[in-house]
């Protein structure tokens, strides 16, 4: 069985986020960049326990952007991956995000693609659902947890209220978030072995965005804390009416 994972580059959370260009582009000098963690710590973990566990072959891994996101790829691949391509495109568009990866893995052949059930910088969470419905294979989101036993993957999921457990047939496109499996970080020798392990860079298919990015808006600053006197609950009262809206 091959897998294939999809890798994001993300702004670090604690890291500052300037614009430029008139608020129309991140500046990303200065920024601090990591993988996107529902990625990391979820999708390419199981795809390597299920490697751990001779269910799966190989792992592949896949990212749309330029040259600078080959560090975060190749942290990916400290942590298991067997190879890794980085499709020579900016990472703007979900639809194109998607149709770029989708067009590659139809030249492969995968069984089970897997992702992250968002990326912590858009939260758009569209692009695994639109690769799934471009390579015509079946998509689960909001996996919990993934048991494969020969060509069927039973996959538990988060339903509004509860919990289903979904059995599908391979090919199929999962998105996975919390509890599929534990974090782990890469230890020396897999640090040591991610130089020596392929990192192929293709040119993109041809394919159009349906998308465009207007501009972006900083968030209000936060306001101070206002401190009332335990002895005066009128003016508490008066506040939260006025001021936290509470009615």
């Amino acid at each position: 069985m091959k897998i294939l994972v999809c890798i994001s580059q993300v702004p670090d959370t604690s890291t500052k986020i300037m614009l430029k260009d008139n608020d129309t582009a991140v500046n990303s000098q200065g920024t601090t960049y990591i993988i996107n963690p529902y990625d990391e710590w979820y999708a390419l973990i199981r795809a390597l326990e299920l490697k751990e566990s001779v269910v799966a072959t190989d792992v592949h891994l896949i990212t749309v952007g330029k040259a600078d996101t080959e560090p975060v790829i190749r942290k990916a691949l400290a942590l298991g991956g067997d190879q890794a391509l980085r499709i020579d495109a900016d990472s703007i568009d979900p639809y194109q995000t998607a149709n770029y990866i989708a067009e590659y893995a139809k030249t492969v052949g995968y069984d089970l693609v897997l992702c992250g059930k968002e990326s912590i910088d858009y939260n758009n969470g569209s692009v695994g659902v639109m690769i799934a419905e471009l390579l015509d294979a079946d998509y689960i989101g909001f996996a919990t947890n993934i048991q494969v036993e020969g060509t069927i993957a039973t996959v538990k999921r988060e339903i509004e209220g509860g919990e289903e457990t979904d059995v599908v047939n391979f090919p199929v496109v999962i998105a996975c978030q919390k509890g599929v499996a534990e974090a782990r970080i890469p230890n020396m020798r897999g640090i040591m072995a991610a130089r020596t392990k392929p990192l192929n860079v293709v040119t993109p298919t041809a394919s159009a965005a349906v998308t465009t990015i207007l501009s972006y808006e900083m968030p209000p600053a936060k306001a101070g804390v206002k401190m009332v006197s335990p002895d005066n609950m009128d003016e508490l009262v008066e506040l939260l009416h006025s001021e936290a809206k509470v009615i």
